[in-house]
């Protein structure tokens, strides 16, 4: 499989992440029996007006089936969470999104599911050799003793007990999950986002996924990976692309250290991924400290759009970073609460929701116009021309076009090569001379994108 595999569609996405859950406000745990179901998945419907204005193209939506509390904790995949509304409220979210050109990401959680998904507490309660049973990775006694009180072992996710693995070379895991990807799918969806990707079997997902693109050709298929052989999970699972984790951390990193040769050197790895596939690319999402926060001088923060924006890959914008929302990710019980939070009714009520709101909204839209102008940059090849510890200058390239993106950390201006730079697109610099003899100024701490002959 090759980068030109993917979707076609897939070249012209710009997402906008939400953490579904926390941007509608849900309660943190599922509602009790009987309780009367919440209709907020209109809240999005709201702001997908804004999703446009800002120049995204898609919704990547955070999980919205029933669970116990989070959404990663799953416990029924064919129902829509009760939090959020129901089949009818999805049909008009999808629907809406779609009449203005908007595709949607779905969130499938298929490494694991809650513990108190149905399936896994009827395993514990037929015992082993039952039917459901078989889903699970579960280690009963071997001499035949009664079960504790806790239940059998089992294997869960990264130290959750309440995240139950699925085993994913049983039959019936597998058809479920085909189940569960067409019937979204059919309903209006277009793609997956497949969460703790790189934790599933890729022999697993080299099942699925031909099954699933038997009915649907044109779904997108993204998987979570973090680190690993980014290239594997798409040539041996069959996805269509994986997240870019080294991407994103090169950026923030290699800004806070005035270490310009990380990312240099991150350019190159990247570059060779597009043999295979295009990433999914990102400078914020639900699962990390915000990026407005996570550098430690703001004057920073448009280096870190101007990258996301001139980089070959698919975009994502986490929602609140093109408002420069802070926020930091803890290592504790509700540590991610602070990074996925509740969004006023409407946008018009968001802009005072940073200091630097209005600005750097007016920056991603900036900067998400010239991406829009050259799609080509999907895929474009990048080849770094300058670098030192505080400046770096790269030539992004396609079939259809050429430019130069530069970003200084100095303290004092800076002037840089920019061969074959025509015009300022972006950004704030100086351009003199012309031809392989152009060159661009930059105030300290600056940045520019630059048009090439």
């Amino acid at each position: 499989m090759t980068a030109a595999a993917r979707p076609a569609w897939v070249r012209h996405a710009i997402w906008w992440q939400v953490a579904t859950l926390g941007f509608v406000g849900a309660e943190p745990t599922a509602l009790a029996a009987g309780e009367p179901v919440r209709h907020r998945l209109g809240h999005l419907v709201a702001w997908l007006d804004h999703l446009v204005e800002l120049g995204a193209s898609g919704l990547l939506l955070g999980p919205v089936f029933a669970s116990s509390s989070h959404g990663y904790d799953t416990t029924d995949l064919l129902a829509v969470d009760p939090r959020l509304g129901d089949d009818a409220d999805f049909d008009t979210l999808v629907r809406e999104a779609h009449a203005r050109g908007v595709r949607v990401l779905l969130d499938g959680v298929f490494n694991h599911v809650g513990s108190e998904h149905p399936m896994f507490r009827a395993a514990l309660a037929d015992g082993p050799g039952s039917a459901a049973a078989q889903w699970f990775h579960l280690f009963w006694p071997d001499d035949g003793t009664p079960v504790g009180p806790d239940g059998p072992e089992y294997a869960h996710f990264e130290g959750h007990r309440t995240l139950v693995t699925l085993d994913h070379a049983s039959p019936a895991v597998r058809d479920h999950v085909v189940e569960v990807m067409c019937h979204w799918l059919d309903r209006g969806a277009d793609g997956w986002r497949l969460d703790a990707a790189y934790a599933v079997p890729n022999d697993f997902w080299a099942a699925v996924l031909p099954r699933v693109r038997e009915r649907h050709p044109d779904a997108y298929v993204v998987g979570e990976v973090i680190h690993g052989d980014y290239p594997s999970f798409v040539t041996e699972g069959g996805l269509d692309s994986v997240t870019e984790y080294e991407l994103w951390k090169a950026v923030w990193s290699s800004l806070n250290d005035r270490n310009f040769h990380e990312l240099a050197w991150t350019l190159g790895r990247h570059d060779t991924l597009l043999d295979t596939f295009v990433p999914l690319t990102f400078v914020g999402n639900h699962d990390v400290t915000r990026i407005a926060s996570k550098l430690d001088d703001p004057r920073h923060l448009p280096h870190t759009v101007a990258a996301l924006m001139t980089l070959a890959g698919t975009p994502s914008v986490y929602y609140g970073d093109e408002y420069a929302l802070r926020a930091v990710k803890e290592d504790r019980a509700g540590g991610d609460d602070a990074v996925r939070p509740e969004f006023p009714a409407t946008p018009q009520e968001a802009q005072t929701l940073a200091a630097q709101g209005p600005e750097t909204y007016r920056l991603h839209q900036e900067l998400i116009g010239v991406r829009r102008r050259h799609p080509w940059l999907h895929d474009a090849r990048t080849e770094v021309l300058h670098v030192t510890d505080t400046a770096v200058v790269w030539r992004s390239a396609g079939g259809e076009g050429c430019l130069l993106t530069a970003l200084s950390t100095d303290d004092t201006e800076l002037t840089l090569e920019a061969p074959g730079a025509t015009q300022l697109l972006a950004g704030a610099g100086r351009l003199a001379g012309a031809g392989a003899q152009a060159r661009v100024t930059l105030d300290p701490h600056g940045w520019a994108v630059l048009a090439v002959a």
